[in-house]
This record gives C-alpha cells, sequence and structure tokens, in this order.
C-alpha cells in the first residue's frame, strides 16, 4: 500500500496551480495561500536523490518564500529520509495511515444519524470553510480562497460533505480528493466543538468514502490526529496500513 499512496501523492501534486519537478520529487504550489500545509513536495516511488537534486528543491520553495517541507511514504523510497535529513531536514510529524475499502466500509445504521449533505451554494462553502477553521482550532482563517478550494475540489471529481447546524451554517464536515492510483485521500475532517460527540465525523467519513467507491475508487485513506478520531475511522472500516514522514527545513536549520 505504500507505494500505492505515494504513488497518488504524486499524481495528487501534479493538479496543484503550479507543479515543480526537479530530482527526483514533485512540488506544487498553490498562489493563493503561503500555507505550508498547501505548498509542499513529495519524491516519487524509488527516488535516490543526490544533494544536488535536494538543493535545487530547496530553490523552489526558497524563491517563492515558502518553506521547504515535504511528505511521503518514507517505506516508498527509502533513500529520500537520508538524503532530506544529511541536507537539514527535521522532523515536523510522523503519522500512520488508515485505509478503507469496499469489503471493510461499515455504514452509520442509527436512525439518528446526522444527514450528510453536498454543498451547493457559496454560502455553504463559505459556512463549512468556517466550521473547518473552528474545529481545527484556527490553524487557517476563513476565507473566500478556502471556500473557493472546497469548491474546487467538488468540481475537480473529489467530494465535499457538510452536516448542518440545527440553528442554522454548518456543524462539521470533510472533503475527499479525486482519486488517482486507484486510491483517494480522504482529509480535513472537522467538527466545531459544540457539536462533537453527535457522530458528525463518522457520518461525512462514510459518505466520502461511499462516494469515491462509486466513482471507481479500490481504497480511500487517511491520516488520524489522536485516538480519540481513530476510533471514528475505525468505526467506519479504516484499518493501519503504514506510516507517513512530514519533513521541514527551517531557515535556522543548515541549507544544501
Amino acid at each position: 500500500m505504500d507505494n500505492q499512496v505515494q504513488s497518488f501523492a504524486v499524481a495528487n501534486l501534479r493538479r496543484r496551480p503550479v507543479v515543480v519537478e526537479t530530482g527526483g520529487f514533485v512540488a506544487g504550489f498553490d498562489p493563493d495561500t503561503d500555507s505550508p500545509y498547501l505548498n509542499y513536495a513529495t519524491p516519487l516511488p524509488g527516488a535516490e536523490p543526490t544533494g544536488r537534486d535536494v538543493a535545487a528543491l530547496v530553490a523552489a520553495f526558497r524563491e517563492r518564500g515558502l518553506l521547504p517541507r515535504l511528505e511521503f511514504a518514507p517505506e516508498a523510497a527509502p533513500a529520500v529520509e537520508p538524503a532530506l535529513r544529511a541536507a537539514g531536514f527535521g522532523t515536523e510529524a510522523v503519522h500512520t495511515y488508515l485505509v478503507c475499502t469496499a469489503d471493510t466500509l461499515a455504514l452509520p445504521r442509527s436512525a439518528g444519524s446526522p444527514r450528510v449533505e453536498r454543498p451547493t451554494t457559496d454560502a455553504e462553502y463559505a459556512a463549512l470553510d468556517a466550521a473547518l477553521a473552528e474545529a481545527f482550532g484556527g490553524v487557517f482563517a476563513p476565507s473566500a480562497e478556502g471556500a473557493a478550494r472546497l469548491r474546487r475540489t467538488q468540481l475537480s471529481g473529489g467530494a465535499v460533505r457538510f452536516v448542518r447546524a440545527p440553528q442554522g451554517g454548518c456543524a462539521g464536515g470533510a472533503s475527499c480528493s479525486p482519486p488517482a492510483e486507484g486510491t483517494a485521500e480522504l482529509f480535513g475532517v472537522g467538527t466545531r466543538p459544540a457539536y462533537r460527540g453527535r457522530g458528525i465525523a463518522a457520518a461525512v467519513t462514510a459518505a466520502l468514502t461511499g462516494a469515491m467507491f462509486a466513482q471507481g475508487a479500490r481504497s480511500v485513506w487517511l491520516e488520524y490526529s489522536g485516538e480519540g478520531s481513530r476510533r471514528v475511522y475505525e468505526r467506519v472500516g479504516y484499518r493501519p496500513q503504514g506510516t507517513r514522514l512530514y519533513l521541514t527545513l527551517h531557515p535556522q536549520q543548515p541549507r544544501p
């Protein structure tokens, strides 16, 4: 599964508005934001970069005023991590990824499960963007660009789903990328604090996963942020499969 997830990561970055490919790496950039979570690189499966290759990758980030950052499955490209660490990259995070297939997917059975919807209006996309900003504790601010990215995900072959709040607006939601290499990535699962514990995360996760299977994906994968969320995903049918590594090169660290 590591090679499939890594091949997906490459294909997904190639969809970005600006793509730079150099020395066995693919970097995807979004000119609308300097967020490191939306501007990063990943290696080709099996890549064996030299010091010069890493330097060229770093330069692609520096010339845009961005933090050099990579996300990848290290088992799919074993030579990459040593090359990056030799250049001064440090660990940002190590995440386990979970995978769901049609055989393991478990749809919510309760009659009281939240009603999951697909946003269609600008107001609904904006409400979901605002809800996710609140859910993730202000890591990003709600914005017109954020709402537009959600709409692009839906229109480009991915899927976006949300649950309405009883008083109006959005209680929570999530997105899933368009499928590539037989799989798709489900991301950004968030519920506003006031509505947690009501099955919203499980409902939107199940709905998005089913939508990807209907579009021909053989699997869907995601990363989790804590044991609580992991239990939610496992109830839906997700199982641990491998590891993803996040490395960054900060200004105070030595450059290649």
